[in-house]
């Protein structure tokens, strides 16, 4: 049959091959046409002599496809059916119908033969149905990805036979491959993709986007065209995403209404684990957005060029989030594909060297984490590193510091790149710039560190902050450590060359010493003698000689200039805290060894002179050193700057050898009585040093001088101080007691090495770089100050005290307040430990038992005692009121609110009481009054929504300000006690403003959500019905805000509110509140065409915004412009034209967004026109008639103004005509 069809076609006429046609039934031709698309033989040419033979062709066509298409399939032929109409002139209609019938088909049909099934429908797009195609295929391998995971989570099974996770990967993967190439062929597909994926993300940024049609773009971005657009719109995907997280975590009402879903940086994380199936053509992508967020999102350049490093824990902020995801993606990537490793290496130390300037934190850290993982894998990229080196010299020390640190384990197994840095950091040591020679020290301090001689402490004696058991291979330890101390001794001998060099570069050795002697024990020799014999420069050995150290030496004079040579005090320090190492650690464990009595004569003549220093210290008088009171110290003079340098290196002799004493005192008297007139000698220069400042009027420097004392002495001596209670110290510490000045100071300075914590990441001093000795210093300062907050309360001392300054139970709370802000900015995995140190009553038995307490027990243990004491402050009358303590209690209790759990009973008990606090305590301190209503409504928001809050507060600041209608007398409401006449405004009134504003943010995000939602419905009116359910509460919950909102600008708008901030803030609300009700009554304009009306709630808001909002402010603006013409023409022409000028740009910012309102509300009504004409409802007639304002210049008044302005000039002599000439003039300049 086929064969005549074919031949009766060949022939010029129709007429024989229609006879024929006609004499077949249907479903002859069907099967026939089945049968020639399942044999593979080429059914195209058959169709076209059928059609040829068929009267009306194109409906017999048209008819022949629907039959075909909506007959059952069987699954082999699929393939070979779908191939067949690409040879077959089709309509758009009917591309339309074989491609929702080959789709349809993917379901039913092996995995292994989607890719060629694929491929057909990609050929068959040319014709038309681009979009179908490509969205039909990504929502299939979305499903399918998506019910993988959910199998592989162990969940039940669906339709689709489970499939192993490779082979679903490597089908996506042939499927993606046949997408690019057809788009090389026919952009317009690739413009499609495009167009749909960014559409779907009108309203979310995860419509649309999953593992699979992510990994699909960043295949796309092999094709240049498309290059820039898939990444600039998977960047934006990105960060939208991380907003969008942001703005649900901060809000307990839009978690209600938004389900979890699955994240853009989940997915492309996905992405990345999955191209391991082979998927290369995937991964230049993935190198290029990881990079371009890490990129676009990095640490940004702060004041003083430094940037604040913070945890990632607690980068909450979308930018961080979006630079870290980069960072991932890269170290992911990296770790999977070994072709791309070079790449990837070569563009971070690129970015490291190239951009000094700017802070490059994250690609250090990206680096260390690359090279940490596989140090021996790098060996073949170690060209790349050593061409880095070359430029040490030109970076900045804090890079270079960073830098090293990251490659170091690669030093361990590469000699030539050890050798390679050892030439670069020699040749640094002499170059002429501080900051290379700076680098050279931090890079040889650093080698000794890490290339251990034979016999050294092992790492666990002397803990390391980095650990190499990623360096698998090294062979022959003992050779290694023999060849270590000949490479160790030669960098000494380079490092002793450096005490001839600048202050600074000597401080850079002092401060490394203590940690290479840590790591490297076998160095102690040669790193004491090195300090001793520097020592012994500036010491006066005989005995009896006042004082005992030359100043003078320590001081370099160039003509008039003058600066310090030598850091005497960190000297001292270095040789303190190294000589107490030794003897708690070496000392020990060299018992009975021949060498030991040669050491300890040489560690006993550093204790001589220690303890020498010492008592002439005690006995010398600040005129001895030329310091006394009559000193000259202004930064003006030459004497006055040596003076400063001097006073500065007593200062911090004398707290080196409080810590030297206290070390060795065993608790003794007499050691104590040295220590506080220690002490003392460096409180006079400290109060001198005050004294000059305050009457120069400038901050000195010892304000931002960092005390000598380590973290670890800071920690026992507060301890000791506040909390020893052994019988037989009491003697002895009633010593250091009696001085509340010297208690003052340990306070002070434990104070001070929070504050560097916070700014730094780190602290000065032994272990300052040491995350985890830090962590538990800070657990031992905490408990004490603490305990001495809490025992000994800020009234009960203040009540007996008559110093000047801030009171111990002061300090201590503001130590708290800085620590528990700091733990939680780097110790954010460490807050249960950190709870359980705080916890005094803990005995050892209780510990398993004490496991179990959650972290927000813990922290609702620790708030109730703050609470305890702010509710005694509140009690006191408002004179004892003591504001700076309940502004630090309202601090400590808003840090430890953010550990609770918002689901928990402890968090809705800390918020009730917080509500009741502000309803029931009247104070006029405005500071306080802003933190205490910030932590209400932090907590507020993450229980529910505050717009019945806002209304409350905005009746109560209404009450008290009155009405912009004088006459009108304002009913007092009393909701919070805490608003007041001096609270009110602008303290409270611009805090519940912002408040608003965020309720309004998440109102227009909900709104733009629904609208995205909208948009992607297909506009059936089955498909509609279906849609809109869900999206009923959201709508309910919008309108529900949004009356409140309207009921709470209703109370601001008619407040007399005073000029100034406030009413500029409130005029900008007021137009975002218009632009929010245009955006929801434009969402009503899309959905009433298929649902066919509004719903009710929606007209009682647009009732009650016309009849409690449009008037009253247009009311509101005529309070503003007469309030602003009042304050021109009050007597302003007698002021000075500077005031005029201020009072003028304040009236001109107040009146600026008065337009802006106006058109807001015009654009409100003209959307409720179109809105009631569609949906037949009158929404109009609650509105009033807009205020007419039109412009006229009403020449009398211009006159009489003009008028004026001549006769001032006159005044001021600046001319002597008539009045009348001086218009033209006054004019101009009125146009300027």
């Amino acid at each position: 049959m086929d064969q005549k069809i074919l031949s009766l076609a060949a022939e010029k006429t129709a007429d024989k091959l229609q006879e024929f046609l006609q004499t077949l039934r249907e479903d002859d031709l069907t099967n026939l046409l089945q049968n020639q698309a399942v044999k593979g033989k080429v059914a195209g040419a058959l169709l076209r002599a059928i059609f040829k033979g068929v009267l009306s062709g194109e409906e017999c066509k048209k008819q022949l496809i629907n039959i075909l298409c909506s007959g059952r399939w069987d699954q082999q032929y699929v393939i070979q059916l779908t191939s067949m109409f690409k040879d077959v002139p089709l309509t758009a209609e009917e591309v339309e119908f074989v491609v929702e019938k080959a789709l349809s088909m993917f379901s039913k049909m092996n995995l292994q033969e989607i890719p060629p099934l694929v491929y057909q429908l990609l050929v068959l797009s040319s014709k038309g149905s681009r979009k179908s195609v490509l969205e039909g295929i990504i929502a299939f391998f979305s499903a399918l990805d998506k019910q993988h995971n959910e199998e592989q989570t162990g969940d039940e099974l669906l339709d689709v036979v489970t499939v192993p996770s490779g082979e679903l990967r490597h089908v996506e993967g042939t499927i993606i491959l046949h997408i690019v190439f057809a788009i090389k062929l026919d952009y317009e597909l690739g413009r499609e993709l495009l167009k749909h994926l960014k559409a779907g993300q009108q309203g979310d940024s995860n419509n649309n986007l999953s593992p699979f049609s992510i990994a699909l773009l960043l295949s796309v971005t092999r094709i240049q065209r498309f290059q820039d657009q898939v990444l600039d719109l998977l960047k934006t995907s990105v960060v939208k995403s991380f907003k969008d997280l942001q703005l649900l975590q901060g809000s307990k009402f839009l978690q209600n209404l938004v389900p979890h879903r699955s994240y853009v940086s989940t997915m492309i994380l996905e992405v990345v684990k999955n191209s391991v199936h082979s998927w290369d053509h995937v991964t230049q992508g993935l190198v290029e957005l990881g990079f371009i967020l890490m990129d676009s999102y990095g640490p940004k350049k702060v004041l003083d060029g430094k940037t604040i490093e913070t945890s990632p824990s607690l980068s909450r902020m979308p930018n961080q989030h979006a630079c870290k995801l980069g960072a991932n993606i890269l170290l992911e990537t990296f770790k999977i594909h070994e072709m791309i490793r070079q790449e990837i290496l070569e563009q971070v130390l690129n970015r490291v060297v190239t951009r000094a300037s700017s802070p490059i934190s994250h690609f250090l850290d990206l680096l260390s984490n690359i090279v940490m993982y596989a140090p021996l894998v790098l060996q073949s990229c170690s060209s790349k590193v050593t061409e880095a080196f070359d430029y040490l010299s030109f970076l900045p020390l804090q890079t270079v510091q960073r830098l090293l640190k990251a490659v170091q384990p690669l030093l361990k197994v590469s000699m030539s790149m050890r050798d390679s840095l050892i030439l670069v950091l020699r040749k640094a040591m002499f170059a002429n710039q501080l900051d290379a020679r700076k680098s050279a020290v931090a890079g040889f301090l650093l080698l000794l560190k890490n290339f251990k001689v034979l016999g050294s402490l092992s790492s666990s004696q002397c803990s390391q902050s980095l650990s190499f058991s990623q360096v698998h291979v090294d062979v022959h330890s003992h050779y290694n450590s023999v060849a270590n101390e000949t490479f160790c001794l030669e960098i000494m001998d380079s490092l002793r060359r450096c005490l001839s060099q600048q202050a600074d570069v000597r401080l850079m050795l002092y401060e490394g010493f203590y940690d290479v002697l840590r790591r490297n024990s076998q160095l102690a020799n040669s790193i004491m003698q090195t300090l001793l014999s520097q020592l012994k420069q500036f010491y006066e050995p005989k005995p009896d000689l006042l004082p005992p150290l030359k100043l003078e030496a320590c001081i370099l004079t160039q003509g008039d200039k003058i600066s310090l040579q030598e850091p005497l005090d960190y000297l001292l320090c270095c040789i303190q805290h190294c000589l107490a190492w030794y003897k708690n650690t070496v000392i020990p464990l060299q018992q009975g060894e021949e060498e030991e009595e040669e050491e300890e004569a040489f560690y006993q003549a550093l204790d001589d002179i220690l303890e020498s220093i010492t008592n002439r210290m005690i006995k010398s008088e600040l005129e001895d050193f030329e310091l006394d009171k009559s000193a000259d110290f202004s930064q003006s003079t030459s004497i006055g700057i040596k003076n400063n340098i001097c006073a500065f290196l007593v200062m911090g002799v004398c707290e080196v050898l409080i810590e030297y004493n206290f070390s060795i005192s065993n608790f003794s008297k007499n050691k104590f009585e040295d220590i506080l007139s220690l002490f003392m000698c460096y409180k006079k220069l400290s109060d001198i040093l005050n004294e000059k400042a305050g009457k120069a009027k400038t901050k000195m420097a010892n304000k931002t001088n960092d005390s000598l004392l380590s973290m670890k002495f800071v920690s026992s001596l507060l301890t000791v101080l506040f909390r020893d209670s052994i019988q037989s110290h009491q003697e002895s510490l009633s010593v250091l007691r009696s001085s509340s000045e010297f208690m003052r100071y340990a306070v002070n300075i434990a104070l001070q090495k929070v504050q560097q914590l916070k700014e730094t990441g780190h602290v000065s001093g032994p272990d300052g770089q040491n995350p985890d000795k830090i962590f538990q210093n800070l657990c031992d300062i905490t408990r004490v100050l603490l305990w001495r907050y809490t025992s000994i309360p800020t009234s009960v001392e203040e009540s007996g005290k008559k110093e000047k300054g801030k009171s111990i139970s002061l300090l201590c709370l503001e130590g708290l307040q800085k620590i528990f802000s700091a733990v939680q900015q780097f110790y954010q995995p460490k807050i249960q430990q950190f709870l359980r140190a705080l916890d005094v009553t803990d005995k050892e038995g209780e510990e398993r038992e004490d496991a179990d307490v959650s972290v927000t027990q813990r922290t609702a243990f620790q708030i109730r005692q703050f609470q305890r004491s702010l509710l005694n402050l509140l009690s006191s009358q408002e004179e004892d009121f003591n504001s700076k303590e309940a502004l630090l209690l309202v601090t400590v209790l808003t840090s430890l609110s953010k550990l609770l759990e918002p689901s928990s009973p402890q968090f809705v008990q800390m918020l009730s009481w917080t509500s009741k606090i502000c309803k029931e305590n009247s104070r006029e301190d405005a500071l306080f009054c802003k933190s205490l209503m910030n932590l209400l409504f932090s907590l507020h928001v993450l229980y529910k929504s505050p717009v019945i809050l806002l209304r409350d507060l905005s009746q109560d600041i209404h009450g008290h300000l009155g009405d912009i209608d004088q006459d009108v007398e304002v009913e007092k409401t009393n909701h919070f006690a805490i608003v007041n006449l001096r609270t009110a405004a602008p303290t409270i009134c611009l805090l519940v403003l912002s408040q608003a504003e965020k309720v309004l943010e998440e109102v227009d995000w909900l709104i733009t959500k629904l609208k995205g939602q909208v948009s992607q419905e297909t506009v059936s009116e089955e498909a509609s019905s279906q849609t809109t359910l869900p999206n009923q509460p959201v709508e309910k919950a919008i309108v529900m805000q949004l009356g409140t909102l309207l009921t709470f600008f209703h109370e601001l708008v008619q407040t007399a509110l005073p000029s100034g901030s406030c009413v500029d803030t409130l005029l900008k609300d007021l137009c975002k509140m218009y632009t929010t009700l245009t955006a929801l009554v434009r969402y009503y304009l899309q959905v009433c065409q298929s649902s066919g009306g509004i719903p009710k709630n929606m007209e009682k808001l647009v009732k009650l915004s016309g009849s409690h909002l449009t008037p009253v402010c247009y009311s509101f603006i005529s309070y503003v412009q007469n309030k602003s013409k009042s304050l021109n023409y009050t007597g302003e022409k007698k002021e000075k034209p500077a005031t005029v000028a201020t009072a003028m740009a304040r009236v001109l910012r107040e009146t600026k967004p008065i337009p802006n309102l106006i058109f807001a509300i015009e654009q409100y009504e003209k959307f409720l026109i179109h809105l009631s004409k569609r949906s037949k409802v009158n929404l109009m007639q609650h509105m009033k008639l807009s205020t007419s304002r039109d412009f006229k210049i009403k020449g009398n008044i211009l006159d009489m103004v003009l008028r004026e302005d001549g006769e001032d000039e006159n005044e001021e002599g600046t001319a002597s005509e008539h009045g009348e000439q001086n218009k033209e003039p006054a004019k101009k300049k009125r146009k300027k």
